[in-house]
């Protein structure tokens, strides 16, 4: 079956879709993206997905944006073609094409868009089963993880270090010793009295749009949250920690570089969490998952 994407107001085959070479995304990595999770025909939290992407293009200044209201028509149109029940929509953004120059382009231009999708959603089952692991790694990133730019080498060097070190996440930690988040997801844990403890947001972390879904349900069920800053010795006397992000859902981790975290099993918070974020999945309605208005 033919794949589908959509570029600047195009629906192409995915193998031969292009931007122009002097595409500011290309040149400079001047764009933001979003990756939304598709679960049995729904869109999850595509609203909350939509006002972090309108937000990171405010940020970084882009004079003609795209509207919301035709980014989801475009959206729902390429999970459609391409015939997706569940799994990744991606949406990036990019300032748009000019000649090469450093500065903002004068003059009037389009951003360009482009839309992706594919099947499959979520870790395998064995990393649901018996956790995963971390390894450490410095933040290298920019100043302004909260805005979620398509520049992402920093992200893509310690995940691959982590990869090459047998485990499944890099844990970042900034240079003042604190833990911010792994390279595409947000750290969670459990300390002696049971409170979740996660990063406020700031210019330090991506807001995950899993992160605050996960927020509304544990305060719904009754646990204690707090957001907070800590360290890795935090991390490692642990009860439990574990990962939240649109295509990690809520993971377990049971290894921090060698240290075993508590007695090396999921714990039992992060399984509920899981459990519970996965009956709010199952009771999205496919028709209104859609409605981005603001």
């Amino acid at each position: 079956m033919t794949r589908f994407a959509y570029v600047n107001g195009r629906y192409e085959a995915h193998d031969t879709a292009t931007v122009s070479i002097e595409d500011r995304g290309y040149q400079f990595a001047d764009g933001v993206y979003e990756v939304v999770a598709i679960w049995n025909g729904s869109a999850v939290d595509l609203k909350p997905h939509m006002d972090r992407l309108e937000r990171s293009m405010s940020e970084l200044q882009f004079p003609n944006p795209p509207k919301r209201s035709s980014l989801g028509v475009i959206a729902k149109e390429i999970v459609r073609v391409n015939k997706v029940r569940t799994g990744i929509l991606y949406i990036q953004v990019n300032r748009g094409t000019a000649p090469r120059n450093h500065p903002f382009p004068s003059g009037h231009i389009n951003c360009s868009v482009v839309m992706t999708v594919r099947h499959g959603l979520g870790p395998p089952s064995n990393e649901i089963q018996n956790g995963v692991g971390l390894k450490v790694q410095d933040d290298q990133r920019w100043k302004r993880r909260d805005i979620k730019t398509i520049g992402l080498l920093a992200n893509v060097l310690t995940k691959q270090a982590a990869k090459a070190g047998g485990a499944f996440e890099a844990l970042l930690i900034d240079p003042d010793g604190t833990v911010t988040e792994s390279s595409a997801a947000n750290v969670w844990f459990v300390d002696k009295d049971g409170v979740l403890v996660t990063r406020p947001l700031g210019p330090e972390i991506l807001g995950g749009i899993t992160r605050a879904r996960i927020m509304t349900i544990a305060n719904a069920c009754g646990y204690s949250i707090k957001e907070s800053i800590f360290t890795l010795e935090d991390l490692l006397s642990a009860r439990e920690v574990f990962l939240t992000g649109t295509t990690t859902f809520v993971l377990p981790v049971v290894r921090v570089d060698d240290t075993v975290i508590a007695n090396g099993h999921p714990g039992n918070t992060a399984c509920d969490l899981r459990d519970r974020y996965q009956s709010y999945l199952e009771s999205l309605e496919a028709k209104a998952s859609w409605h981005v208005s603001e």
